[in-house]
């Protein structure tokens, strides 16, 4: 009887573990996408505006998937930053533009909740290291560029969250935005900041698919 009982148990065991096995999906590919950056700045507990950069992410993803629920690291090369016009109000100065070109490879850690048909749900925590960070200056059709890495931090952290679709034969797409927590800015001002806010559009190739 208590043979039975013990070969009855392996049996299951192995049929939980092999079912469980079936279920476990696995992806690795890449991506790639516009984003559209900006910045939400803060000076004395007043927002002030900046303009949208253009920009692109590149990178890959792999993917492990078990029943409605997926997590997809990424490693992504990422364009960001912002720009601004300054104007002088009584007009005896040229407008200048600045642009904040601000350079990452971003980390996400996404999670993604399965809906129907390939439809999910994104959310996660990412970490970004910046490459580059630099401030070009435009005025009087002269252009100047200063790297200025030494006043931000190399590192940034934020929330991501969207939405996205599986297609067949390995492609998927999605949309998602990037919440900065971190000030980027390393002063000693507690009354300014500068956090991160990417929205990107993504197009990407699982070339393994298990």
């Amino acid at each position: 009887m208590k043979k039975k009982t013990i070969i009855l148990s392996a049996l299951l065991i192995v049929f939980s573990v092999n079912q469980a096995s079936a279920q476990l999906g696995f992806q690795l590919g890449i991506k790639g996408g516009l984003n559209l950056a900006n910045a939400s700045l803060s000076s004395n507990d007043i927002t002030e505006n900046a303009d949208n950069r253009t920009g692109y992410h590149l990178g890959a993803f792999a993917l492990i998937k078990t029943g409605k629920i997926g997590i997809q690291p990424e490693v992504l090369y990422s364009t960001q930053g912002f720009s601004q016009n300054i104007t002088d109000p009584s007009g005896s100065l040229e407008d200048l533009e600045t642009q904040f070109n601000a350079n990452y490879i971003n980390i996400p850690i996404i999670v993604k909740l399965y809906l129907a048909q390939g439809l999910n749900i994104q959310v996660g925590p990412q970490l970004g290291f910046a490459s580059k960070v630099e401030l070009v200056n435009t005025i009087m059709g002269v252009e100047t560029t200063t790297d200025i890495k030494d006043v931000t931090t190399n590192a940034d952290f934020g929330v991501a969250f969207g939405a996205g679709l599986d297609l067949p034969f390995g492609l998927n797409v999605g949309a998602r935005y990037n919440l900065g927590i971190s000030d980027i800015s390393n002063d000693d001002d507690d009354s300014s900041s500068t956090k991160n806010q990417v929205f990107q559009i993504s197009v990407g190739y699982a070339f393994i698919k298990k």
